[in-house]
């Protein structure tokens, strides 16, 4: 086994390990390679972590070996690495999940070979309360992201409705997320709710192209709306994470301009970007998604979710499904025009290896 590698970094000293060892065997990128893109993406990378209960996905050998989950943080880990508690319905305990608030807990993460990163919707001091509202767009093949580029803009075109703005990345992998900020007081028995209802509506306006079912068996050349990110318990891929696929893909900031040539071109080549094409992105675009951890929007109040005539029968979603048609078809049939929004919008069990 080589020698470890003691290396300090804000006034913390840290052992890093295998630095040499290959975790994208296609791509030749090494751990040490890993640790580095984290470090020079840190500054744009962190204040989307901070704060925000994580969940690391680990490829202690590769991505072409097996991985696991972790959500507890480490017994091992270094005293000054922070953690917020929350409370595990499935544990029927309490978890002491990492925070990644600053470099030094970064490089220690990377250096676990914790390749993704997936971060709580809410901050650890409020967890019940998310921040955004999250859309993952899933192609099922032969659909690609090009497809997903074309649901994408229908669900901005919602949204500008209702005066709010939007926000798309890559996934690193197939597909496609769009993000809402939100930064108030809002509960996810209102989100999911709400995203389970738009995404209801554009299956029925575009029942060619878009589900919002989860069974396989109905995805086929079709784009899954995933609405049920919007969960306490769930967690999406951290904008600028890497990917654990072939290339070291990253999950990419992206501005709708681009979004919208990657449909008119049908080129899905144009939203695929590896860790050198982001680091040398935020060098010149900045931080696309800076907005995202600021920007103060209201969830539309939907009459549904509140109508006391509404059928007993009727779901909450149901109620919320009927309320957002009213409410966004007129916007959705139509070709989107420039408002206010859009003239603010971005432009531009498993096997553990040693690690």
């Amino acid at each position: 086994m080589p020698a470890p590698t003691i290396v300090e970094v804000e006034n913390r000293k840290l052992k890093l390990t295998n630095l040499d060892k290959i975790l994208y065997p296609a791509a030749g990128f090494t751990k040490g390679q890993v640790v580095d893109y984290y470090v020079r993406i840190a500054p744009a990378l962190v204040p989307h972590l901070a704060g925000r209960p994580l969940t690391m996905k680990r490829y202690p050998e590769g991505v072409d070996h097996e991985y696991f989950f972790e959500k507890n943080a480490p017994m091992h880990r270094p005293d000054w690495v922070k953690t917020a508690p929350v409370w595990s319905e499935g544990n029927n305990r309490t978890m002491q999940y990492l925070l990644a608030n600053d470099l030094p807990t970064l490089v220690w993460i990377a250096n676990l070979a914790s390749i993704e990163l997936h971060p709580s919707l809410s901050l650890g001091s409020d967890i019940a309360t998310p921040t955004m509202i999250v859309f993952d767009l899933d192609p099922g093949p032969p659909a690609n992201i090009v497809q997903c580029a074309q649901v994408a803009l229908w669900v901005r075109a919602i949204f500008d409705h209702f005066g709010l703005q939007s926000f798309a990345k890559t996934s690193g992998s197939k597909g496609m997320q769009i993000y809402v900020p939100l930064n108030t007081k809002v509960s996810y028995e209102e989100t999911k709710p709400f995203a389970h209802a738009i995404a209801r509506l554009l299956e029925q306006e575009h029942p060619d192209l878009v589900v919002s079912d989860m069974k396989k068996a109905v995805r086929t050349n079709k784009v899954l709306v995933d609405w049920s990110q919007n969960d306490q318990h769930k967690t999406t891929i951290s904008v600028y994470s890497l990917r654990a696929r072939e290339h070291p893909t990253v999950s990419t900031p992206i501005t709708w301009d681009e979004v919208e040539q990657a449909l008119k071109k049908k080129d899905a080549e144009r939203l695929v970007f590896e860790a050198k094409d982001v680091l040398a992105r935020v060098e010149k675009m900045g931080d696309l998604y800076e907005p995202v951890l600021k920007l103060k929007q209201k969830l539309p109040q939907l009459a549904g979710l509140a109508s006391a005539s509404a059928a007993e029968s009727e779901s909450e979603d149901d109620r919320a499904n009927l309320a957002a048609q009213d409410e966004a078809r007129p916007r959705l049939s139509a070709r989107p025009t420039k408002s206010k929004t859009a003239a603010k919008r971005n432009t531009a069990p498993k096997k553990r290896g040693k690690v």
